[in-house]
């Protein structure tokens, strides 16, 4: 492991070609953090667009549904009032009703009590046995007196558009999980008195409703779902949450989706990204609006419809396109690598000419001399000045071996001279010594000759007096003699000595 790291700070090529794909990375990365910011936006703004055109055609769809069932509702209304007076009529409407319009499943007319006085409660049901074939038109259609497992003077479709004479568009069966989910058009019926008297309500299936716009949506995975004002599915792809859709909805809006059915019951208008079991979802909502026609309620239903989307079904193929981006970038980062490395390393191959050549100077090979830059960049320019600095220390080195050569020949010459120098010394030195062991018996003798003759001049002996003057005489010839002969080798040896 401490190889890689020693053999990037040995080599410059591939520290170079790190910089460059350092550099490259980091203005990469910076490109594709603001590139994946601005796209994520964009397609939130499309996914917004999207649902917000698909949640129009969705509440059309809807609307379009309801507006049928009204209108037909209306119809049979308006034939209904003639005839108010025949209850045995009301099962026949309701017949016609519910047999001539496919989306109608069960039909039922209830008056107040005693409004005919032969009877406390009257109510004519007419239903479709179709809980297994939503779509079908040919199913049995069936007759009853009862509507539910509560009297209907107690059911919500019957008890509100009494109190409040308004049409009104209900989920009347919510405390009945057993009964097929359904939502119903009640219509109040106005007595002689022109105060209510009895419900005219038409039932249309949710599990229907739910499976007509079951395609309708923009992804495969997303799907549209529709509440009503207290938070209830009144449309949902999954039609067994129909079934209990007051169950499930009030476990959604406390665990995972409270935020998000607040603010569709509310009425909000926008997109809200909510988690479950650790997917996300973006859910796109507005409020369910109904088309202005004439005669029609313009009581306001409170529901709100939404489509869900998956995280993946919004950000999936940008996400995996991210992916492969990333991946061929590092692909290409790496390959750029290799290739940097490599081009760098041939343009910096004469450097390494030079290194070897400082090293081989280094060890003391200085005649290895480079060859000539083919390139006239800097780097050959460093090159051509190298070679100049090699031919000029190679020459400079010839010099001084040769200087060197001089100089060791005239020291041997030198040491040679002092040798002899050192032997003429110890030669002159043997000479004077003799020379002077010589002189010192003539000189011993002349100072005993001069005393005898100093003490003898007062005697008078004239022959003792001449025969010490001719021994003084004699030794003093000696002495010359003796001085005459060192004279003459000194001479001899300056002779030589400047020859030599």
């Amino acid at each position: 492991m401490l190889q890689l790291p020693r053999f990037i700070t040995r080599t410059l090529s591939t520290r170079l070609s790190l910089m460059v794909v350092s550099a490259i990375t980091l203005l990469l990365l910076v490109s594709l953090a603001v590139m994946y910011y601005f796209s994520q936006q964009q397609m939130k703004r499309e996914a917004l667009e999207t649902a917000a055109q698909t949640l129009e055609g969705t509440i059309e769809r809807i609307d379009n549904l309801l507006l049928n069932v009204e209108q037909a509702s209306g119809n049979m209304y308006f034939n209904m009032l003639q005839h108010l007076n025949q209850p045995d009529m009301m099962a026949t409407y309701c017949r016609q009703l519910v047999e001539t319009n496919p989306y109608i499943i069960g039909c039922a007319i209830a008056f107040e009590p005693y409004y005919y006085k032969d009877r406390e409660y009257f109510m004519a049901y007419v239903y479709r046995n179709a809980s297994d074939k939503v779509n079908a038109t040919d199913s049995l259609v069936m007759q009853a007196e009862t509507y539910g497992n509560q009297p209907y003077t107690q059911q919500r479709w019957f008890t509100e558009p009494m109190s409040s004479g308004n049409a009104l568009w209900l989920i009347p069966l919510a405390d009945m999980s057993d009964m097929e989910p359904i939502t119903t058009f009640s219509l109040p019926i106005y007595g002689s008195n022109g105060k209510p008297v009895g419900v005219m309500g038409v039932d249309v299936s949710l599990r229907q409703l739910s499976a007509i716009i079951h395609d309708t949506k923009p992804t495969p995975n997303s799907y549209c779902t529709l509440l009503d004002k207290h938070g209830m599915y009144i449309v949902h792809p999954d039609t067994s949450v129909l079934a209990q859709r007051y169950v499930h909805a009030k476990e959604e809006i406390h665990k995972n989706f409270m935020e998000v059915a607040q603010m569709m019951v509310s009425g909000d208008t926008g997109y809200h990204l909510y988690s479950v079991d650790n997917d996300n979802y973006y859910v796109f909502f507005k409020p369910f609006r109904r088309a202005a026609v004439p005669g029609r309620s313009e009581v306001d239903l409170g529901w709100s419809a939404g489509i869900v989307y998956p995280e993946d079904d919004v950000f999936g193929d940008y996400k995996q396109l991210f992916y492969y981006v990333l991946a061929i970038a590092l692909v290409g980062l790496l390959l750029l690598f290799v290739l940097s490395r490599a081009i760098i390393h041939s343009q910096l191959k004469p450097l390494q000419e030079l290194a070897s050549s400082a090293q081989f100077i280094a060890e003391g090979n200085y005649h290895n001399i480079i060859d000539e830059a083919r390139r006239k960049d800097e780097i050959g320019r460093l090159k051509d000045n190298f070679r100049q600095m090699q031919l000029s220390l190679s020459a400079n080195i010839r010099e001084l071996d040769q200087l060197k050569s001089t100089l060791n020949e005239r020291g041997e010459r030198l040491r040679e001279a002092y040798a002899q120098a050192k032997e003429a010394d110890r030669m002159k030195t043997s000479f004077l010594h003799n020379m002077s062991n010589q002189m010192l018996e003539p000189t011993s003798t002349l100072i005993d000759d001069v005393n005898k003759l100093y003490d003898i001049i007062g005697n008078g002996d004239v022959h003792e007096v001449n025969s010490l003057v001719s021994d003084i005489e004699r030794q003093g010839h000696r002495m010359t003699s003796l001085l005459n002969r060192l004279l003459q080798q000194s001479a001899t040896k300056e002779e030589k000595g400047g020859r030599s």
